[in-house]
């Protein structure tokens, strides 16, 4: 990189951020500084910058949230986070919602120096090998992750819709990326320089999607102290993407319908009637066909939203793609966590490929996130592994057998069931806790208590 790289230094404290500037001014850096989250999003918007070195604590929006805002808007830019409290917490959460490095202050100016070099290149590099791939005609085959069939075909459609203006529905399993497909969707459209807004239907009550998605008018329920933006105002210009459609009302669905046919609504409280620019995106686990049979679905927003539905195949029906997937990981988290991966023994990879993988991508990531942390070689190997993964077919074989269950630990074979019934239902926990006779909240407890969150 030939010209001066520039950086955004974020912090509240005036002496420190004067510090930082003449300090990284004199190791030959252009620098700007903004002194609270918001005016940082801000700057990060307005202006082309190689790195942002950002404080955790400040009064005006924390350098957490910041940071998500910023990587909403530009996903490339590596930032540096400092912070005064010495917290795994933070710094898990820190590098998990996308942040480059984390610093502990007061600073090693040594390290600051040899880190903030270190991701500028890394940043460089990145770019470089993306305007090479765009050169040579780039698309989302690139990216999703597979040679089977399925996935080649996948691939050949998203060359085809992403530049589009049709609504697309995305149907799969739970965990098998859909979320990830969408925002290849949306990278690769004319929208991509808009924001893409994610909401999970599932996780929010009629009432708190309701306002989330159209927001609402000051004093329009109680604590509504202030008019507040919804999500569609949010992404106007850009994509919407309403994961996990088939869990939402009939009520909400009404509601739903008719923005997506007018392109215009009305914040909860509210009288005016808003306009908006916004492709949907929509995803869910259920077959809508059949919900729509049931009575359960609308058909006319099945129908607004099938304008092209994709379906990502369960991992279980693709496994030549898994030591693909597994390499992938690999090599991703062995940069996040500044290792070595130079492989996979036979042994772990052909307990991987067998395994049948109820949690989908999302459960083979989690492992290999696990796997590399652990590992204290330059190789994964089985002793990395969870012990979940021992032996699938053994596992099938104790359940089809009652005699084997005498004698064994009572937790033992409740981790069984919960697996077994995981694997019956695609992954689907709603489902599993029905079938199991428990409610979800007591299931993710289990889940997280037997080690099988990204189950």
């Amino acid at each position: 990189m030939n010209r001066k790289i520039r950086v955004l230094i974020v912090d509240d404290d005036r002496g420190h951020r004067i510090t930082l500037n003449t300090l990284l001014q004199s190791w030959g850096h252009e620098t700007g500084t903004a002194d609270d989250g918001l005016q940082a999003v801000t700057c990060v918007k307005e202006a082309s910058w190689d790195a942002v070195l950002m404080d955790v604590r400040m009064a005006e929006m924390d350098g957490i949230s910041a940071m998500k805002e910023i990587k909403a808007y530009n996903p490339a830019i590596p930032i540096l986070i400092m912070t005064a409290y010495s917290s795994v917490e933070t710094a898990i959460s820190a590098l998990k919602s996308g942040a480059y490095d984390y610093l502990m202050k007061p600073l090693d100016f040594d390290l600051l120096k040899l880190t903030l070099d270190r991701a500028v290149e890394h940043a460089g590099l990145k770019e470089e090998n993306r305007q090479l791939r765009a050169d040579l005609g780039d698309s989302p085959l690139d990216e999703v992750i597979g040679s089977s069939p399925a996935m080649k075909d996948l691939g050949e459609m998203l060359v085809m819709i992403a530049p589009s203006e049709a609504t697309v529905l995305i149907t799969g399993e739970s965990g098998t990326g859909k979320e990830l497909v969408a925002r290849l969707i949306h990278r690769k459209s004319t929208r991509s320089h808009n924001p893409m807004v994610v909401v999970n239907c599932a996780a929010l009550t009629d009432t708190l999607l309701e306002s989330e998605l159209f927001g609402h008018e000051r004093g329009a329920f109680t604590g509504a102290d202030r008019r507040r933006e919804g999500l569609f105002m949010q992404a106007d210009g850009g994509t919407l993407f309403l994961d996990e459609i088939g869990e939402t009302s009939a009520a909400m669905q009404a509601k739903l319908l008719r923005v997506i046919q007018e392109r215009e609504f009305q914040r909860v409280g509210g009288e005016s009637v808003i306009s908006v620019d916004v492709r949907i995106i929509a995803a869910t686990h259920r077959d809508l066909a059949a919900e729509v049979k049931a009575g359960r679905f609308r058909e006319d927003l099945y129908y607004r939203l099938n304008v092209v539905s994709l379906t990502i195949p369960p991992l279980r029906k693709r496994d030549g793609d898994i030591p693909l997937l597994v390499q992938h990981f690999a090599d991703k988290y062995a940069a996040k966590n500044r290792k070595t991966v130079k492989g996979i023994t036979p042994e772990a990879m052909d307990r991987l490929i067998r395994h049948p993988w109820p949690g989908n991508v999302r459960e083979l990531e989690n492992t290999l996130e696990r796997a590399v942390i652990l590992m204290c070689g330059e190789f994964v190997s089985e002793r990395e592994l969870p012990m979940t993964l021992a032996s699938g077919n053994e596992t099938a074989t104790r359940s089809e057998n009652p005699t084997s269950m005498a004698g064994r630990p009572l937790a033992e074979l409740e981790k069984e069931a919960i697996l077994a019934t995981l694997r019956e239902t695609g992954g689907n926990k709603s489902e599993t806790a029905r079938r199991l006779g428990i409610n979800r909240k007591t299931l993710h407890l289990k889940l997280k208590t037997y080690g099988l969150e990204g189950a």
